[in-house]
């Protein structure tokens, strides 16, 4: 009791838990919230009326919980706290209570949290690490990004491959990719996963940015041997000419910043995706050199969707630094109460691809022109 007594007036912590209001809270706190594995079912969501089936995605750590929490906070500000789509959390390991506490607290819609399986994580055990290693290490000598780390070549595995078969996106037809330490700078007034169901679109982009083509030497080689094997995936009216300037001999490096993206799952569970991204797994690009799934994925909206499924959010004004995005035109930034400098923004910089787009947009005018979509 002496000890008790001690410690409860010498020591905060240990008198905070051992008062009776500690207790209290301790028993009276509500269940820690599931977080769902690969093996588990979880209940089907249900969505407020007049919502698409579509959720808000963000691969985060623990110790990413201030930028998440700052991306949550301007997503929710500019967009949700008037849609509430529900937020889905994945993490490689368990998230601790700070994280879930601080998501829970911001997030206006309904909050998921999913645990990866070790397969879809962490490098196969058929890669050859020696080679391996001395991929890094040459990336490394040559002062490229991210070139020295597995833990980033993993994160490029699964956002390519894998995060879409999680159970707790299997019920959703459309994700909105999130990242720590993201910023948007306008309103979104508008319901982007309706304007995209409306208007038959499947991928969204806002920054269209080059790629280090020293992680990705054979990865345009390896896309071409597909599609020669498997043709029928081809898109005739696909957007080839933004991808190559060549006619598909070689890649451009032009690639949607995956960062932020809004699309259809239905497309990566579809037949054309699966086996294209079980060619590339099968040579071991992903770890042998270093495949992000930015240039992955745009490959493959680029070649086997139409182009006119392909939409640029052009009125989101949106930073994931260095590069930020903020809309042109002067109608769009004052109705959307931007807060960024359209002066200021990626778009024209030596780094951009948005040219090309642009290019292709003024020379291959489809049906439904930007003139034609239909806004919800």
């Amino acid at each position: 009791v002496a000890v008790h007594l001690l410690l409860t007036f010498t020591n905060g912590s240990y008198g905070r838990v051992a008062s009776f209001s500690g207790f209290k809270e301790t028993i009276c706190a509500p269940p820690a919230p599931h977080q769902y594995t690969a093996n588990e079912t979880p209940p089907q969501h249900e969505f407020l009326p007049g919502r698409a089936n579509a959720t808000l995605l963000m691969l985060a750590r623990n110790d990413e919980v201030d930028g998440a929490a700052r991306s949550i906070q301007t997503l929710e500000d500019r967009f949700n706290h008037k849609f509430h789509y529900p937020w889905v959390f994945l993490n490689d390991v368990p998230f601790d209570q700070t994280f879930i506490d601080m998501v829970k607290n911001l997030a206006s819609g309904p909050v998921y949290f999913g645990l990866i399986p070790h397969d879809h994580w962490y490098q196969p055990d058929w890669i050859d690490e020696q080679k391996a290693e001395a991929a890094r290490n040459e990336l490394v000598e040559k002062g490229v990004i991210y070139g020295g780390t597995v833990s980033y070549r993993n994160m490029c595995r699964f956002n390519s491959g894998f995060f879409y078969r999680h159970p707790l996106l299997r019920q959703f037809s459309w994700y909105w990719r999130v990242e720590p330490d993201i910023k948007y700078y306008c309103d979104i007034n508008y319901d982007p996963f309706h304007f995209m169901e409306k208007n038959d679109k499947v991928y969204g982009f806002t920054i269209l940015t080059y790629e280090f083509m020293e992680t990705i030497p054979t990865l345009w080689e390896t896309t071409r041997n597909f599609m020669s094997k498997f043709p029928q995936f081809v898109n005739k009216n696909n957007l080839m000419s933004v991808v190559s300037d060549n006619g598909g001999e070689s890649y451009n490096g032009c690639h949607f910043w995956s960062n932020f993206e809004i699309a259809r799952l239905d497309f990566w569970r579809g037949e054309a995706y699966s086996k294209y991204f079980d060619f590339l797994e099968s040579t071991g690009g992903f770890y042998y050199e270093r495949w992000g799934d930015a240039p992955v994925h745009s490959i493959a909206a680029s070649l086997f969707l139409r182009a006119d499924q392909i939409h640029y959010f052009s009125d989101v004004g949106y930073e994931h630094s260095p590069n930020m995005h903020c809309p042109r035109d002067k109608a769009t930034w004052q109705s959307n109460r931007c807060s960024c400098r359209p002066d200021n923004g990626f778009d024209y910089s030596p780094m951009s691809c948005l040219p090309k787009w642009e290019d292709f947009q003024k020379h291959h005018r489809h049906s439904r022109s930007l003139g034609n979509l239909t806004l919800p």
